[in-house]
């Protein structure tokens, strides 16, 4: 119970709730000091006690399906049925059609088989198993009828190594689901009288996943994902109070404009830090405007623990490694320190004001030869429908959302990584807008594809549609990490695509002749840029970005926190570090700017935050810390990188 929700949804004027008083709930709620953890579902608390207890790394580490890239004529794929080319020409046309869909109809390239089956009780019924993405081949849906019942029960399965294991359903064996691996077919009983575990038992566990088959592949339920209390209160007033959007925003550009503004205290020289074994492997120094290349920024409330650094301080422009494991650097810098030469088109650029100048960006980098990328949907967001950003008139009425679907159901958004990949997971940190901001309001991409809205792929599996001009990151099949505006011709590779994530228009795109990022188009431009603020100017917020940096052969994806920025000090930062493309992530609070690494200290798994306010954010079980996205469900998207090699290096 919470105090402050009424039984039932309010609707302006609510007796009682005055907008004064709404402003001061929502001031109260978005203090940092008062971030409160809320989930009170009997289930999701034994999931995280069961959570504290595995989070110690495990031996093994990543599975073999990260790793090599998908072929069809590899030995190690099981053979499988050829594709009925009609039914793919039908599904695309589905797909294209502007009509309600499930969230199936909207995968144009499933393939399914059914079967007759039996129950444990000598039911009668039948078994359709969808891979929701053949060329991905890592989730499945399980669609179960049986005689006499008018409904389908539905399990969302996930596949733990796509490259050397299949499910099909063999009418040989009706009571099961079977496990193709090279020239083996194991059967699996789920609902039959000797399945050891049945589907609805596994599913009555609560658990976000259950192993089943002896770990071959997972169930994935539906549990409650956590909600800070600003959250929670944000939330409720965008979808039960009239103006509760205007009454978020004032809130936030009056009140919190610059409370994450983080500023060194003073500029101080010291001698140049230990270089380390790894110097030759750091992405590449930023060109700085400073009296010396041993000036420091003090950085105070950064929370990642370097392997050397310059007392007090880490030397502007150079990366620093982190102390959490090889492959992983951190930076920091003002944007009134890049130098204006090193700028390429500056007419795209807004004027900094002083505060902007001197707030303090920070850059963490991932070497992605030794880490692979991951997106998944958070419990809760981002949703499915309309944004009621889109204006009125490209909103089509007949429609649920701007795709045909309004939700994900019966497919389930778990909020949190599995189990079995905590003891080799490095780093997480929260994905993009919400639903609501997630569209255009003004100018040119407002009037075009529905209000725009932004898309996302998790698994191959395809939740929103990816929408042309909008900057989109990209993880192949075969690992590889990619940035780019989306174009429709882009669709032609949707089949080939693991995760994907847009979000914007983007802050640098490349450009063609040098390939150095320019500043986009938009980046001054706040209604057409989507840039969230206000239009009196009240750009300044807390905010994160993603940027692709390449130094020789290596690429590094970089995290951007910036204490209280535009995108215009953002471009000019993610200039000054070489990227070649870059885009916005979320903004304004630290559950939605959360980045955090991970590393095996004495106790176990150890989290370390960009920014030590983060913490909050994580739960406490008796002594044992258990972090967001980890340990527990969250209502949010986000990222996570895994180990490459499998293990998890031992802090120093």
């Amino acid at each position: 119970g919470c105090a402050i929700c009424p039984a039932q949804p309010m609707r302006w004027p609510a007796p009682g709730l005055t907008t004064l008083s709404l402003v001061a709930l929502f001031v109260f709620a978005c203090t940092p000091r008062e971030i409160v953890n809320q989930r009170s579902q009997p289930a999701a608390a034994a999931e995280l006690a069961t959570a504290a207890a595995t989070l110690p790394p495990t031996e093994g580490g990543l599975a073999e399906e990260l790793r090599p890239p998908i072929d069809a004529a590899s030995p190690r794929r099981p053979a499988r049925p050829a594709v009925d080319q009609d039914r793919l020409a039908a599904q695309l046309a589905a797909y294209h059609k502007r009509a309600p869909k499930t969230i199936l109809e909207l995968q144009p390239f499933r393939w399914e088989t059914s079967i007759e089956v039996e129950g444990r009780d000598g039911r009668r019924g039948r078994a359709t198993l969808v891979n929701l993405s053949p060329h991905i081949n890592v989730w499945y849906l399980l669609r179960l009828r049986w005689q006499g019942e008018e409904i389908d029960s539905d399990y969302h399965l996930e596949n733990r190594d796509r490259l050397g294991r299949d499910l099909l359903l063999d009418p040989r064996h009706p009571g099961a689901v079977v496990v193709v691996e090279a020239s083996r077919r194991d059967p699996c009983p789920l609902w039959s009288a000797d399945a050891p575990l049945d589907l609805e038992a596994a599913r009555a566990m609560g658990r976000s996943y259950v192993p089943l088959c002896g770990g071959a592949f997972r169930l994935r339920n539906e549990t409650a994902g956590h909600h800070t209390t600003k959250e929670w209160v944000a939330q409720y007033l965008r979808d039960n109070i009239w103006l509760g959007e205007e009454v978020t925003d004032f809130v936030k550009t009056r009140f919190f404009r610059d409370a994450y503004l983080s500023v060194p205290g003073r500029f101080e020289v010291h001698g140049h830090a230990a270089e380390g074994d790894d110097t030759a492997e750091r992405p590449a120094p930023a060109p700085v405007r400073c009296s010396g290349t041993g000036e420091c920024l003090k950085a105070t409330k950064i929370g990642i623990r370097l392997k050397a650094s310059s007392p007090g301080g880490i030397t502007v422009g150079r990366w620093h490694s982190a102390a959490a494991g090889r492959g992983i650097y951190v930076a920091a810098i003002q944007p009134k320190l890049v130098p204006p030469e090193f700028l390429s088109h500056p007419e795209r650029l807004a004027e900094l004001d002083e505060k902007e100048a001197r707030a303090l960006a920070y850059l963490v980098a991932f070497d992605l030869e030794q880490f692979d990328l991951r997106f998944a949907l958070g419990t809760d967001h981002p949703r499915l429908g309309w944004s009621k950003r889109a204006p009125e008139q490209v909103r089509d009425s007949g429609l649920p959302g701007p795709d045909g679907v309004d939700t994900l159901a019966p497919l389930v958004a778990t909020g949190m990584i599995p189990p079995d990949l905590r003891g080799t997971v490095a780093a997480t940190f929260t994905g993009g807008f919400k639903r609501e901001h997630g569209a255009f309001k003004r100018a040119e991409l407002s009037t075009v594809n529905g209000g725009s809205h932004y898309g996302f792929i998790e698994n191959g599996v395809i939740f929103s549609k990816l929408q042309p001009g909008l900057a989109t990151l990209v993880v192949s099949v075969d690992g590889s990490v990619e940035m780019k505006t989306w174009t429709e011709s882009d669709d032609a590779r949707l089949h080939e695509i693991q995760y994907a994530r847009q979000n914007g228009v983007p802050i640098l795109e490349r450009d063609p002749a040098t390939g150095r990022g320019v500043p986009g188009r938009l980046v001054n431009q706040w209604g057409a840029g989507n840039w969230s603020g206000s239009q009196d100017g009240r750009l300044r917020a807390l905010r994160a970005g993603l940027c692709l940096h390449e130094t020789g052969d290596r690429k590094f994806l970089i995290y951007g926190y910036f204490s209280s920025a535009t995108p215009s000090a953002m471009a000019r930062v993610f200039q000054a570090y070489n990227c070649s493309y870059a885009m916005h992530l979320d903004m304004n609070a630290l559950e939605h700017t959360y980045m955090a690494l991970y590393s095996t200290g004495p106790s176990g798994v150890e989290t370390e935050h960009l920014v030590a306010g983060m913490a909050v954010l994580d739960k406490q079980l008796g002594e044992t810390e258990v972090p967001r996205f980890v340990g527990y469900a969250d209502n949010r998207d986000f990222f996570y990188l895994l180990r490459r090699n499998g293990t998890r290096p031992a802090t120093g």
